[in-house]
């Protein structure tokens, strides 16, 4: 692409010919308030606040494009009027009853009210009581805070759900649900990272979690998911796909809890029972395709948009119920601790995993395996709540039971979780161990992609799909050829759980790629890079696990689906 040099506010900077002149503002770090640009989605220019001037004229520095010579004021005096007078309007859509305008949650509308100077009180509209309606345990969303950017329902149709859309006209128009009843939410979150307004977000839990900390009853365990560690730096201003896990064991110490442990943990025991079942199915003939399963947003998926494939999914359970499981079990009474004690709380890029923790058919000896599930965004809050600068402070390992192998580390990257799988159900099938263990045919952001794996003389047909608009186009492959494929594996977001609706905000398709390489760098870097080889897994699945009664062993390493109705 050709390559231009334009100027702002007289800085000379190259960047290519068409290129928004907001984006390239972002990608220099020079600063353009702006509510309802993202890169990924399709430019609407609603917000009317990321105004600049060229040759005496105002304009949107999002529809404006990059070409030679091009000069951009981004501060005069006609640029600050309007500017304040457009934020003011939008604050009349945002009351004062968000969640993230209180002390500690900051939403980006009123951060950049203060910094301009608008108080918003000319305009401010009085609360309309409008109800807050909740997507499952997962998200939820408050049409009051709406400011009609779109962001969100864009981003639901992209994805292929189409649950959100806006509704009403002018001041009246808000965020609403589509009265279509064959369409459900599937608590991906995606509208949540996608709302630069806090309309939508996560059912927050961080209330439950410091009130767990205070109870000297309790033994609280943290247990991190592998992308969270790759992405939680973005929220204090460092590069994504930096891994600061090191940093976040030793902030969680800080906070109080009395042990932390991993979900890679659970990611090895998911591998192990999921590359069980792929081997039995392998060598019985079927049935086949076998789905992953390790995804909510993808199994509220099937639940209610494709019940007839229910029997096709691992019956394994996803990694934070295993490692929780585990936890309130093996580990419980290892330690001699009454699991009625223990509080177990996810670190998750995620927020349909909110919703997977609190589902009954989960419980373990009537106890549910993880109690809290904190978002990416949710632990960054907490953490500077207590004042902590995570990239500032000391790396620390997890305890012992967290121990991890690099196939768990890429369980956050689309692919990563097949990989893993693949990986030892080599061993399951040979007794013998990979000279290489990488299977390169299933990473990338691509939403679909499709391989041959060889594996002892099976010519296994896979595929790797990620969001439902491309589960759409894999469902219409196997209904004209049901022998299609042998394995597949879903992930409702883009790029994987590392593009999760938890995640730090902007949440691009550029950044999760960032995020990605630094996954594959910890598994590259590990000497245990298969979960069959992760010795803490091993005493689990070998040991402790025959030693249980069947049904024991069911209820800690199965799980089982049934078709949902909507809202169910």
């Amino acid at each position: 692409m050709k390559q231009v040099a334009i100027k702002l506010n007289g800085k000379k900077i190259k960047c290519n010919e068409g290129a928004s002149v907001l984006q390239v503002a972002i990608d220099h770090n020079i600063e353009i308030p702006h509510f309802c640009y993202h890169e990924d989605l399709p430019i609407d220019a609603n917000c009317r606040v990321c105004l600049v001037e060229v040759d005496g004229k105002v304009m949107t520095s999002c529809t404006l494009k990059a070409q030679a010579g091009l000069a951009v004021k981004l501060n005069t005096p006609a640029v600050a009027k309007l500017r304040k007078e457009n934020m003011e309007l939008l604050l009349a859509g945002h009351t004062q009853r968000c969640p993230k305008c209180q002390k500690n949650y900051a939403c980006q509308t009123r951060e950049q009210m203060e910094k301009y100077g608008v108080t918003g009180k000319k305009y401010e509209r009085p609360c309309l009581n409008l109800p807050i309606h909740k997507m499952g345990s997962a998200a939820e969303f408050d049409p009051e805070q709406c400011i009609g950017c779109n962001k969100c329902v864009e981003m639901c149709q992209k994805i292929g759900i189409g649950f959100l859309q806006l509704k009403g006209q002018a001041a009246k128009n808000s965020l609403a649900i589509t009265d279509d009843k064959c369409v459900d939410c599937i608590y991906c979150g995606q509208c949540t990272v996608h709302c630069p307004v806090a309309a939508v977000r996560e059912q927050n839990q961080i209330e439950q979690v410091k009130a767990a900390l205070k109870d000297k009853s309790k033994i609280v365990i943290a247990q991190c998911a592998p992308s969270v560690r790759c992405s939680i730096g973005e929220e204090f201003g460092v590069k994504p796909g930096t891994n600061l896990m090191g940093e976040i064991n030793t902030a969680l110490r800080q906070l109080g809890f009395d042990r932390v442990f991993d979900v890679n943990m659970g990611a090895d025991i998911t591998t192990w029972v999921e590359a069980k079942e792929l081997v039995e199915r392998i060598k019985n003939g079927g049935p086949f395709p076998m789905f992953t399963s390790c995804c909510p947003g993808w199994v509220k998926m099937a639940e209610f948009y494709y019940p007839a494939m229910l029997e096709h999914l691992t019956t394994a359970r996803s990694p934070q119920i295993h490692s929780g499981g585990a936890y309130k079990t093996w580990w419980a009474e290892e330690e001699g601790i009454d699991p009625h004690n223990i509080v177990v709380v996810s670190l998750m890029p995620c927020t349909s995993k909110k919703y997977e923790a609190q589902m009954d058919k989960f419980k373990v000896d009537g106890h549910r395996p993880v109690d809290y599930v904190l978002t990416t965004r949710e632990f960054a809050v907490l953490l500077k709540d207590q004042n902590i600068d995570l990239p500032k402070l000391k790396k620390s390992t997890v305890d012992p039971y967290g121990t991890f192998s690099g196939a768990a580390a890429i369980y956050g990257a689309s692919g990563g979780v097949m990989e893993s799988a693949l990986r030892t159900a080599y061993h399951f099938l040979t007794g013998k161990e990979l000279k290489k263990v990488e299977f390169k045919q299933v990473r990338g952001m691509q939403g679909v992609k499709r391989a041959t794996i060889a594996i002892n003389g099976h010519k296994l047909k896979v595929a790797v799909v990620a969001t439902a608009a491309n589960v759409k186009l894999i469902m219409e492959e196997i209904k004209k050829d049901p022998n299609a494929y042998h394995y597949i594996e879903v992930m409702s977001c883009p790029g994987g759980c590392i593009g999760g609706g938890g995640q730090p905000i902007p949440s691009t398709e550029r950044i999760i790629a960032q995020r990605i390489a630094g996954l594959y760098q910890i598994d590259d870097k590990m000497q245990v890079r298969c979960a069959h080889k992760n010795p803490i897994v091993r005493r689990y699945m070998e040991e402790y696990i025959p030693s249980l009664p069947e049904h024991k062993q069911r209820e800690l390493l199965y799980t089982s689906y049934s078709k949902k109705k909507r809202f169910e």
